[in-house]
Protein backbone atom coordinates (compact mmCIF):
# COMPACT_ATOMS: atom_id res chain seq x y z
CA UNK A 1 0.00 0.00 0.00
CA UNK A 2 2.99 2.33 0.35
CA UNK A 3 3.61 5.04 -2.21
CA UNK A 4 0.01 5.28 -3.36
CA UNK A 5 -0.49 8.45 -5.37
CA UNK A 6 -3.98 8.95 -3.97
CA UNK A 7 -4.96 8.28 -0.41
CA UNK A 8 -6.06 4.68 0.07
CA UNK A 9 -9.75 3.88 0.04
CA UNK A 10 -10.84 1.14 2.45
CA UNK A 11 -14.07 -0.54 3.42
CA UNK A 12 -14.14 -1.00 7.20
CA UNK A 13 -15.83 -4.05 8.68
CA UNK A 14 -18.31 -3.55 11.49
CA UNK A 15 -16.04 -5.35 13.97
CA UNK A 16 -13.49 -2.52 13.67
CA UNK A 17 -16.09 0.09 14.64
CA UNK A 18 -17.23 -2.08 17.53
CA UNK A 19 -13.63 -2.49 18.73
CA UNK A 20 -13.46 1.28 19.18
CA UNK A 21 -16.97 1.97 20.45
CA UNK A 22 -16.79 -0.86 22.98
CA UNK A 23 -13.06 -0.41 23.70
CA UNK A 24 -12.49 -4.11 23.02
CA UNK A 25 -9.01 -5.27 23.96
CA UNK A 26 -6.57 -6.24 22.56
CA UNK A 27 -8.01 -4.81 19.34
CA UNK A 28 -8.81 -1.25 20.42
CA UNK A 29 -5.45 0.43 19.69
CA UNK A 30 -5.09 -0.69 16.06
CA UNK A 31 -8.77 -0.14 15.26
CA UNK A 32 -8.72 3.33 16.86
CA UNK A 33 -5.55 4.23 14.93
CA UNK A 34 -7.23 3.20 11.67
CA UNK A 35 -10.33 5.29 12.41
CA UNK A 36 -8.13 8.23 13.45
CA UNK A 37 -6.37 8.05 10.06
CA UNK A 38 -9.78 8.14 8.38
CA UNK A 39 -10.95 11.01 10.57
CA UNK A 40 -7.84 13.08 9.75
CA UNK A 41 -8.27 12.46 6.03
CA UNK A 42 -5.20 10.27 5.49
CA UNK A 43 -7.42 7.37 4.44
CA UNK A 44 -10.80 7.42 2.71
CA UNK A 45 -13.02 5.16 4.81
CA UNK A 46 -16.27 3.47 3.89
CA UNK A 47 -18.70 1.26 5.80
CA UNK A 48 -21.25 -0.98 4.11
CA UNK A 49 -24.77 0.45 4.42
CA UNK A 50 -26.14 -2.62 6.18
CA UNK A 51 -23.40 -2.36 8.82
CA UNK A 52 -24.85 0.94 10.00
CA UNK A 53 -28.24 -0.59 10.77
CA UNK A 54 -26.56 -3.43 12.65
CA UNK A 55 -24.39 -0.95 14.53
CA UNK A 56 -27.43 1.10 15.52
CA UNK A 57 -29.15 -2.03 16.83
CA UNK A 58 -26.12 -3.14 18.85
CA UNK A 59 -25.52 0.28 20.40
CA UNK A 60 -29.14 0.94 21.37
CA UNK A 61 -29.45 -2.58 22.79
CA UNK A 62 -26.69 -1.83 25.28
CA UNK A 63 -27.42 1.85 25.75
CA UNK A 64 -30.28 3.86 24.24
CA UNK A 65 -31.62 4.87 20.82
CA UNK A 66 -30.43 8.44 21.46
CA UNK A 67 -26.88 7.24 22.15
CA UNK A 68 -27.00 5.07 19.02
CA UNK A 69 -28.08 8.06 16.93
CA UNK A 70 -25.31 10.20 18.41
CA UNK A 71 -22.65 7.55 17.77
CA UNK A 72 -23.72 7.05 14.17
CA UNK A 73 -24.02 10.79 13.56
CA UNK A 74 -20.43 11.12 14.77
CA UNK A 75 -19.22 8.26 12.54
CA UNK A 76 -20.91 9.81 9.51
CA UNK A 77 -18.81 12.95 9.99
CA UNK A 78 -15.75 11.11 8.64
CA UNK A 79 -16.81 7.75 7.19
CA UNK A 80 -18.74 7.38 3.95
CA UNK A 81 -21.44 4.80 3.30
CA UNK A 82 -20.86 2.22 0.59
CA UNK A 83 -24.25 1.91 -1.04
CA UNK A 84 -25.88 -1.44 -1.66
CA UNK A 85 -28.43 -2.00 -4.38
CA UNK A 86 -29.96 -4.91 -6.25
CA UNK A 87 -26.72 -5.50 -8.16
CA UNK A 88 -24.79 -5.69 -4.87
CA UNK A 89 -27.12 -8.36 -3.53
CA UNK A 90 -27.17 -10.35 -6.77
CA UNK A 91 -23.37 -10.39 -6.98
CA UNK A 92 -23.07 -11.31 -3.31
CA UNK A 93 -25.38 -14.28 -3.85
CA UNK A 94 -22.89 -15.60 -6.40
CA UNK A 95 -19.94 -15.53 -3.99
CA UNK A 96 -19.04 -18.76 -2.24
CA UNK A 97 -18.98 -17.19 1.24
CA UNK A 98 -20.28 -18.93 4.33
CA UNK A 99 -21.81 -15.70 5.65
CA UNK A 100 -24.01 -13.73 3.25
CA UNK A 101 -23.40 -10.50 5.19
CA UNK A 102 -19.67 -10.84 4.51
CA UNK A 103 -20.40 -11.43 0.81
CA UNK A 104 -22.43 -8.20 0.70
CA UNK A 105 -19.55 -6.36 2.37
CA UNK A 106 -17.05 -7.74 -0.16
CA UNK A 107 -19.20 -6.65 -3.10
CA UNK A 108 -19.80 -3.26 -1.45
CA UNK A 109 -16.02 -2.85 -1.18
CA UNK A 110 -15.53 -3.76 -4.84
CA UNK A 111 -18.36 -1.49 -6.03
CA UNK A 112 -17.04 1.45 -4.00
CA UNK A 113 -13.62 0.86 -5.63
CA UNK A 114 -11.94 0.22 -2.29
CA UNK A 115 -8.26 -0.70 -2.32
CA UNK A 116 -8.88 -3.20 0.46
CA UNK A 117 -11.30 -4.41 3.08
CA UNK A 118 -10.22 -3.99 6.71
CA UNK A 119 -11.43 -6.61 9.19
CA UNK A 120 -10.18 -8.82 11.96
CA UNK A 121 -11.85 -11.85 10.35
CA UNK A 122 -9.79 -12.33 7.19
CA UNK A 123 -10.82 -15.98 6.80
CA UNK A 124 -14.47 -14.91 6.47
CA UNK A 125 -13.68 -13.07 3.23
CA UNK A 126 -12.26 -15.90 1.15
CA UNK A 127 -12.08 -16.15 -1.77
CA UNK A 128 -11.20 -12.46 -1.72
CA UNK A 129 -11.92 -10.17 -4.67
CA UNK A 130 -9.52 -7.55 -3.30
CA UNK A 131 -6.94 -7.45 -0.49
CA UNK A 132 -8.33 -8.16 2.98
CA UNK A 133 -6.21 -6.97 5.90
CA UNK A 134 -6.29 -6.58 9.65
CA UNK A 135 -5.99 -2.99 10.92
CA UNK A 136 -2.48 -3.49 12.31
CA UNK A 137 -1.20 -4.91 9.01
CA UNK A 138 -2.86 -2.21 6.93
CA UNK A 139 -1.42 0.53 9.14
CA UNK A 140 2.06 -1.01 8.89
CA UNK A 141 1.84 -1.04 5.09
CA UNK A 142 0.37 2.47 5.02
CA UNK A 143 2.93 4.22 7.25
Amino acid sequence: MKNMVNKPKVLIDLNILLDVLQKREPFYAASAALLAAVETGQIEGYVAAHSITTLFYLIQKGRSPAEARAAITNILQFIKIAAADQSTIEQALNLDFRDFEDAVQMISAVQSKADCLITRNIKDYQPALLPVMQPVDFLASFN
